[in-house]
């Protein structure tokens, strides 16, 4: 492998981890469980993976989009894990959802897609912010829980 290629997965890997731990600020800035050692962590091992499945895999005669589709349904699990179920509320989709959209940030900017994985980056804190601003928070008993939805009253669920 040459140092000009080291190099640039060097890079890949580091902005994958930038991005990552920006939007993972975020989410700290907020009080949520997981913040920027999480989103760091996600979206770096999502570039991990896609590289190694690049110069690994596919050098030797391998679909390297195999442990692409894996990363996927694995970040689905961990997403599953931040999900809550409290009496009548949900919490933690928000948090699960921006685990898997990291995850497709950190597998962006190992594949070399530099402007896909930052432009995602910023639409994401924009989604973030704009879903904290009181007009678009949903209405709950709680104020203070933006990362939460209600459920039906159990009277109202179909068995």
């Amino acid at each position: 492998m040459q140092m000009n290629e080291m190099t640039e997965m060097i890079l890949r890997l580091v902005l994958a981890g930038f991005l990552g731990s920006l939007i993972g600020l975020e989410r700290d800035f907020r009080g949520k469980a997981a913040g920027t050692r999480t989103y760091l962590l996600v979206s770096l091992g999502s570039a991990l993976m896609m590289i190694v499945s690049k110069y690994a895999f596919a050098a030797e005669g391998g679909d390297p989009g195999r442990v692409a589709a894996q990363i996927v349904s694995g970040i689905g699990f961990i997403g599953a894990g931040a999900i809550m179920f409290d009496r009548q509320s949900v919490y933690g989709l928000t948090t699960a959802a921006g685990i898997w959209v990291v995850a497709g940030i950190g597998m962006a900017s190992a594949a070399g897609m530099y402007t896909i994985s930052i432009v995602t980056t910023l639409l994401a804190l924009i989604g973030l912010e704009i879903g904290g601003w009181p007009f678009f928070r949903r209405k709950t008993n709680e104020p203070n829980k933006s990362d939460e939805c209600q459920l039906p009253p159990k009277s109202q669920v179909e068995r």
